[in-house]
């Protein structure tokens, strides 16, 4: 449904990020405060990542680790202690409302892949070829849906890929119906 792609994709981010700031700005503003008092360090943890058309994307978090800390993908940050808070706003994925922000701006999408690390260029390059980076990237999306965390980056390829190629409301409404249902499921520990 190209209608959908090009245009009403865009203005479902626009009217879900704007609701979605007003209604979670007070959790947002705890959040933020519960990091300050922790460790008084600030709120939010930028860090660049790919975004749509390989361009640089300045991805802002809540900080759930020490103060600088190292950036580092996913698979490699285990060894890095995560702050008491950190560990209760990723176990209830607190930590990625300020993407909420790049969604109301046009730099993210609800749906649509991850933003990987730059570091990244086995799973970046894959992307490339198979129309993924086309998309902006995604608070959610196909791969984080079907078991993200433990696949490989050719199998977050794929399903990054697919999912460029097939792009509809449809779609989208099934990928948020799904991550409600993966958000209810016990989250892993950290």
């Amino acid at each position: 449904m190209k209608i959908y792609r090009d245009y009403l994709k865009r203005l479902v981010d626009i009217a879900f990020s704007a609701v979605a700031l007003v209604v979670l700005s007070p959790i947002m503003l705890m959040t933020a405060l519960a990091i300050w008092l922790e460790d008084r360090g600030p709120a939010l943890f930028v860090q660049q990542r790919v975004g749509r058309g390989f361009a640089p994307l300045n991805l802002m978090k809540f900080r759930s680790m020490p103060v600088n800390t190292p950036n580092l993908p996913r698979t490699e940050a285990g060894a890095v202690k995560v702050n008491k808070v950190g560990k209760f706003i990723r176990r209830t994925n607190l930590d990625e409302l300020p993407q909420l922000i790049h969604i109301f701006r046009g730099e993210m999408s609800l749906i649509g892949p991850r933003p990987a690390l730059f570091s990244q260029t086995e799973l970046n390059a894959m992307r490339q070829s198979n129309g993924a980076l086309t998309c902006r990237p995604g608070l959610t999306g196909l791969a984080q849906v079907n078991a993200y965390d433990g696949m490989t980056d050719r199998e977050k390829a794929d399903w990054d890929g697919r999912y460029a190629s097939r792009i509809s409301l449809i779609g989208d409404v099934s990928i948020v119906l799904r991550t409600f249902l993966y958000l209810t499921r016990r989250p892993p520990v950290y």
